[in-house]
């Protein structure tokens, strides 16, 4: 159990967030400058607050109303950040073993060959820092806060300096993680599709102050706690059922209370449950179910409301059984189509826009 509620001034700029997690990974979202990252390093103890106090499975980290300051190298913590930050002059096996080194003998719980088999590192133990890539240098960063035997991991925009490429090479490897070794984590980032993937709970931060807190499909499902700058920005999170698979055509189908979606690739075991992220901007609004088009995802539910900003507008549709979804369209649309708060419409969306890379199976903790 991680609870932090902790407030620090820093000049013009002043943080003030409480939120607590009982299991799996913790995210903390936000724009870059809303106070993420100065959040995890008062968690890591790279700085103190000013009031408040962190609490890591019951035992105070900083509680500075008791005086309570435990220093950075005692917190039993693993810290991976953008740069890997390893050390030039050891090889990767020395790299991981100065990991090993901060945990005590009697916790070294977590096995130096299951971490190198699990971030497939192996090849790579007697090489510099130098060759390696991107990937790989993240890769042994997360090995060497692994095998600190850490009470708590916290990644600080872990796959911020890579290409699309080695960011889908990573996630599964933290997923992997967080399924096998049971660390508890939180999260930073910016990008949604990284914290719907990985985390159970979401801590949304904006100007230092926490926004909203919960599940992925609770936090980015409700219009308020969504950012209005960007359209291409809105997006929606469902929870879907995954049902079967069109091998023919390399389709799987994904079932959801309000109709089906299929998708372009794998998106986990049949049975199993699958979080997606639509953009607001791939959501067409009809009055009735598609005839004689390509789309063959379809959702039905009401208008529960519109948001206007110059010639567009934002609504949110309550879906049928639980759930809601964004879609963004010209106010002249909507004008044409007579749609209001408590219409009924059916949302039409292209498996093409749906990136299934960026897509994992739900794990229930």
């Amino acid at each position: 159990m991680i609870e932090v509620d902790v407030r620090l001034t820093l000049g013009v700029f002043t943080l003030d967030v409480a939120f607590e997690n009982g299991q799996g990974v913790t995210a903390l979202f936000g724009q870059s400058g809303s106070g993420k990252s100065l959040t995890l390093g008062l968690i890591a103890g790279l700085m103190r607050p000013d009031q408040g106090y962190i609490k890591l499975d019951g035992e105070a980290l900083v509680d500075v109303a008791q005086g309570v300051f435990v220093r950075m190298h005692r917190r039993r913590i693993g810290l991976v950040f953008q740069d890997s930050n390893l050390f030039p002059h050891l090889s990767v096996r020395q790299n991981l073993l100065f990991g090993r080194w901060f945990a005590p003998r009697g916790d070294r719980e977590i096995d130096f060959d299951a971490v190198i088999e699990t971030l497939g590192i192996g090849k790579l133990l007697s090489r510099p820092p130098a060759r390696l890539s991107g990937g790989e240098r993240q890769r042994v960063a997360i090995g060497r806060a692994l095998l600190s035997s850490p009470k708590l991991l916290l990644f600080d925009e872990p796959l911020a300096a890579l290409d699309m490429e080695r960011k889908l090479e990573i996630l599964p490897l933290i997923e992997r993680l967080r399924d096998e070794f049971k660390v508890p984590m939180v999260y930073v980032s910016h990008a949604i599709e990284e914290v719907v993937r990985l985390a159970a709970c979401i801590v949304v931060i904006e100007a230092g102050r926490v926004k909203a807190i919960g599940s992925p499909g609770e936090v980015f499902g409700a219009m308020a706690t969504q950012s209005a700058e960007d359209r291409f920005d809105r997006s929606s999170v469902l929870t879907m059922k995954v049902c079967g698979a069109n091998a023919a055509y390399g389709l799987t189908e994904l079932k959801h209370p309000s109709g089906t979606v299929w998708l372009a690739g794998p998106a986990g075991p049949i049975g199993g449950e699958a979080r997606i992220i639509i953009n607001a901007t791939n959501v067409v609004l009809s009055l009735q179910p598609p005839h004689n088009l390509s789309v063959r995802s379809v959702l039905s539910g009401s208008v529960e409301a519109v948001e206007t900003s110059g010639p567009l507008a934002t609504v949110e549709i309550a879906l049928k059984g639980e759930g809601h979804l964004f879609a963004m369209a010209t106010r002249h649309a909507l004008d044409e189509l007579g749609l209001e708060r408590g219409s009924p419409v059916f949302a039409l969306i292209k498996t093409s826009a749906l990136d299934e890379r960026k897509m994992g199976a739900v794990t229930r903790l």
